[in-house]
């Protein structure tokens, strides 16, 4: 599971959280930057996993950087943007 959030002060540029699934332990979060290229910051995942995550976040780049900078203000319109990855 993808998180994203606001900066909310980070001393960091945009990031988003992957867990393993919807319950959450805050140690467990995988720390992934998404500028200027998409890399693990924090934490590790296999590589299967983490192609799929840059597929991901390169298709949604544009809202997760909005949702960051609070040009996108709710969580549900940032949600509502978005996109899926397609099988190919």
């Amino acid at each position: 599971m993808v998180w994203i959030s606001p900066k909310a002060g980070a001393p960091h540029g945009v990031r988003v959280k992957v867990s393993k699934g919807p319950k959450v332990n805050p140690a467990e979060l995988i720390s992934v930057a998404i500028r200027p290229d998409v890399h693990v910051v924090g934490g590790s995942m296999t590589a299967h996993d983490f192609a799929l995550l840059k597929r991901w976040v390169e298709l949604n780049q544009d809202v997760i950087v909005k949702y960051w900078n609070g040009e996108i203000e709710y969580t549900e319109d940032a949600i509502a943007a978005l996109k899926p990855i397609r099988s190919k």
